[in-house]
């Protein structure tokens, strides 16, 4: 049975107006917070070191120096690939956790 306003019974459009706008408004600040966050990767045993925040863009990079050498030049690419690939994964993966609260695990619905 629907409404005066075309919605099923009991549904309150104005209700669900706010419930909208203050889920957003959540988001927003999700977002903010998420993006101040930095994620510190070490691989190859503490040869590379880097620092993403949490849009995903690349702070810091540290190489330990005696891995530079021009014969290892695969092994020192290789290493920096994996600490980024891995400080992407680990931004993307504290972003889902945070829609995930905010939404209630709903968040590939949204």
């Amino acid at each position: 049975m629907a409404n005066n306003n075309g919605f099923p019974a009991g549904m309150d459009m104005n209700n669900l107006m706010k419930q909208a706008q203050k889920m957003q408004e959540e988001m927003k600040k999700a977002q903010a917070e998420l993006a101040q966050k930095t994620f510190e990767i070490t691989v190859g045993g503490g040869a590379i070191k880097i620092v993403m925040d949490g849009q995903k863009l690349l702070r810091s990079i540290e190489i330990q120096e005696d891995i530079i050498n021009p014969d290892e030049k695969e092994m020192l690419q290789d290493l920096i690939m994996s600490a980024i690939n891995e400080g992407v994964r680990q931004a993307e993966e504290a972003a889902a956790t945070s829609i995930n609260k905010l939404t209630g695990g709903l968040g590939g619905l949204i």
